[in-house]
């Protein structure tokens, strides 16, 4: 729709009729002394030549993967997305839609958003998926209080291994609520056994467990598990989905939950988002899911359809006793994982887990060569690892930069006692290389 500006007589006209003599008298209970009292600093009129060398100039000042070679991870990964799907994802009926409200106009988009779940499903070895969440961050938290919800308890445990930001949402979440947050430590990089054992006990309502790890570690699963039933508490595992075609699925570890940031399929950085989030769960907590399911039916002609169920839990329909108040999905996003995790199929999937194992593997192997450096931790990994240093991250990161090579993340600004530790990350973009020029820079830096 193309914007129309108002006429000084059709503003006039439009005050006279809600009956007030200026647009500043619309904010009138907004108090003088918050207000800006002058005009925005904002230039005047461009041309449309003029605004698009403008724009360009600005969008010049960022740098992306495709100029520098990157290594960093840390919950936001640089995959290689196949060329059709942004093309698919521009059709029109997928592009605009909308809330699939209206069944009969909107069974190409719920069906896509089921073939999702499906697919989510398959990956996680659980029951029944939702139509995704805002992103891995919030469906952790959201599993959080599906735990205290299930078993009437008001105390979870998250371990430090979780990603720090997911940690700092699920305190957002959690404190209005009055569920008590309590962080378990590590030790060499993996859940420190003792330490969850102690804090386990039967007022215990779940224990949030990341695999592969913050640190890119791969946690023992089953012992986790194991421990937290035996206390009667739930397990809320998040999980990086592309190591799923290595590593068992959070089902048959036994988990009761399973969420994740489903970015690292079809989606690329952007900067931080949009991205969204996948939670799944045993039938047995369905009710207690957050966000849209779609189903599937027979119309009175006996005809497949889709629609959305099990609406009775949400917000829009019984706001008082809705299990969550995430009424909506990322479903563009949502169909950009389906068709890219449909493309690699179960061949693929395993093939890409293990390029980004191997690559990974290598490039710390190649670091752990370099004087003064070394790999921080001892346990398995997937495609992170911690890298202990001599020279101090900052430097090393910035000298790093010079050669268009963005380096680890300075685990210090999350884990103070990690204070000469970087995070890297090897994914399947990364050729040998690629790899090899990366090591040489390092072992260049004093």
């Amino acid at each position: 729709m193309n914007f129309v500006p108002n006429t000084d007589s059709q503003k006039a006209r439009l005050l006279a009729r809600i009956g007030v003599k200026s647009v500043e008298e619309l904010f009138e209970d907004i108090p003088k002394e918050v207000r800006l009292q002058r005009p925005l600093a904002i230039r005047g009129g461009m041309s449309e030549q003029d605004l698009v060398k403008h724009v360009k100039g600005l969008a010049n000042q960022n740098k992306t993967v495709e100029e520098f070679s990157s290594y960093l991870g840390a919950g936001a990964y640089e995959h290689y997305i196949p060329s059709f799907i942004d093309q698919l994802l521009l059709r029109s009926e997928f592009y605009t839609a909308y809330t699939p409200y209206q069944p009969e106009i909107s069974q190409g988009t719920l069906q896509a958003i089921y073939e999702y779940q499906t697919l989510v499903c398959e990956l996680t070895g659980m029951d029944v998926a939702n139509a995704s969440m805002y992103d891995g961050a919030t469906a952790l938290a959201e599993a959080a209080i599906m735990s205290c919800d299930a078993t009437r308890r008001d105390k979870v445990l998250v371990l430090q291994t979780v990603h720090p930001e997911y940690r700092e949402v699920l305190k957002t979440y959690l404190r209005p609520r009055g569920v008590e947050l309590v962080e378990i430590p590590f030790k060499n990089g993996e859940t420190d056994r003792a330490a969850l054992e102690a804090a386990l006990q039967e007022d215990i309502a779940g224990v949030l467990v990341q695999n592969p790890n913050f640190f890119g570690g791969i946690e023992k699963a089953e012992e986790i598990v194991q421990l937290a039933h035996a206390k009667g508490a739930l397990v809320a595992m998040s999980v990086n989905p592309v190591s799923l075609g290595l590593l068992k699925s959070p089902g048959e570890c036994g988990a009761d939950i399973v969420v994740g940031e489903g970015q690292p399929f079809g989606n690329p950085l952007n900067y931080g988002g949009p991205y969204l989030g996948f939670l799944a769960c045993r039938d047995k907590f369905v009710r207690r899911m957050p966000g849209r399911i779609v189903g599937i039916t027979t119309d009175k002609n006996g005809k497949r359809g889709f629609v959305l169920t099990l609406q009775a839990r949400e917000q829009h329909i019984r706001r008082e006793k809705a299990t969550s108040n995430i009424c909506s999905n990322e479903a563009l996003c949502a169909l950009a994982f389906t068709m890219h995790l449909s493309a690699l199929g179960k061949t693929g999937l395993k093939e890409l887990a293990n390029l980004n194992l191997q690559n990974a593997h290598y490039a710390a192997q190649e670091i752990a060569k370099i004087p003064g450096m070394k790999l921080a931790f001892s346990g398995p990994f997937f495609h992170e690892f911690v890298i202990e240093t001599t020279v101090e991250p900052a430097r090393v990161n910035a000298m790093l930069l010079k050669d268009q090579i963005i380096g680890g993340l300075e685990l210090a600004r999350f884990y103070p006692e990690l204070d000469r530790h970087l995070l890297f990350c090897v994914t399947e973009t990364k050729s040998k290389a690629d790899i090899d020029r990366l090591v040489a820079r390092l072992g260049e830096i004093q």
